[in-house]
């Protein structure tokens, strides 16, 4: 660790050294062009969570048997 708590962790956004303590608004990006970039990603869509195939069908319920 660095003086002061902070350490060095690499910039999900460029691949630089970002400073990762509460000093640094952007964390764990390095600056908030790298942040803005990656939010960027995920509003357009670029990034997705893969979905587990068939997780949109619904199951349907059990129907009671009439009882005689």
């Amino acid at each position: 660790m660095n003086a002061g708590g902070a350490r060095l962790v690499k910039c999900p956004g460029c691949g630089g050294s970002s400073r990762y303590a509460p000093d640094n608004p952007w964390r764990p990006f390095c600056s908030e062009r790298c942040k803005n970039h990656d939010f960027g990603a995920w509003a357009s869509e670029s990034y997705r969570v893969p979905d587990r195939p068939g997780a949109d069908v619904e199951t349907p319920a059990p129907q009671p048997t009439p009882d005689d």
